[in-house]
């Protein structure tokens, strides 16, 4: 799923810092979500925790990175193989976000375990690793990544709101007005996909008459 997502320009990912516990079983799990774009800073979210839960003896971890999730690690951290960090890495890939995509990027989850003295065993720890990402995701700020193209559009210090506004109406996402001595210019996201840059530019002829136009100022992932 995570292909067509990146393919049609858009995946998920948390909006901001996140953070739940579990007791199971007397064991403390403590999960932090985070936004992460590089594997430095989803390790840098790790040593993070490491150093506030010095005295924890597990911090499992697992991060998916990029548009189209090329990037995808995890770690059990001590404890037995394949009983924290592939679950929880299961856990991101698999949670569905909106209109059911399986598309979550971006995205490091770090499990901290603070042991209880009751043994799990291996079938216990794959469901409380897993249990403790997708309970955090479940209530976990979420926001939608889409790739667009800015363009810029320009209007004069008279006509620009009004321009804007039209814009606004019509659907179209305005990201900002500046106004210098020489007029305003309005920036505009379209998203990246075939069609949209020639729709536009027909409507903001049609809205102005013919006197102006836009130019591609660059193309970003931004937040929707």
């Amino acid at each position: 799923m995570s292909e067509i997502q990146a393919a049609a320009g858009r995946y998920t990912t948390i909006a901001r810092d996140h953070r739940t516990e579990l007791d199971i079983k007397r064991s403390r799990f403590i999960t932090v979500l985070r936004r992460t774009e590089t594997e430095d800073e989803a390790r840098e979210l790790i040593a993070e925790l490491r150093r506030e839960f010095h005295d924890a003896r597990h911090h499992c971890s697992a991060f998916v990175l990029g548009p189209g999730r090329e990037v995808q690690r995890s770690s059990d951290d001590g404890e037995p193989s394949g009983t924290a960090g592939i679950p929880m890495l299961e856990a991101l890939t698999k949670r569905e976000t909106f209109d059911g995509a399986a598309d979550l990027s971006d995205i490091t989850a770090v499990t901290v375990r603070y042991f209880g003295g009751i043994l799990l065993g291996a079938g216990g720890l794959v469901r409380a690793y897993s249990e403790s990402v997708s309970s955090a995701l479940s209530t976990a700020p979420l926001v939608r990544r889409r790739r667009m193209q800015l363009y810029t559009v320009p209007a004069s210090h008279a006509g620009a709101g009004r321009l804007e506004n039209d814009l606004r109406s019509a659907g179209y996402t305005v990201r900002g007005t500046e106004y210098g001595a020489g007029g305003a210019v309005i920036t505009v996201a379209l998203p990246d996909v075939p069609g949209s840059t020639l729709n536009f530019q027909e409507h903001l002829a049609s809205l102005t008459a013919g006197d102006t136009s836009a130019e591609l100022l660059a193309t970003e992932w931004i937040d929707l």
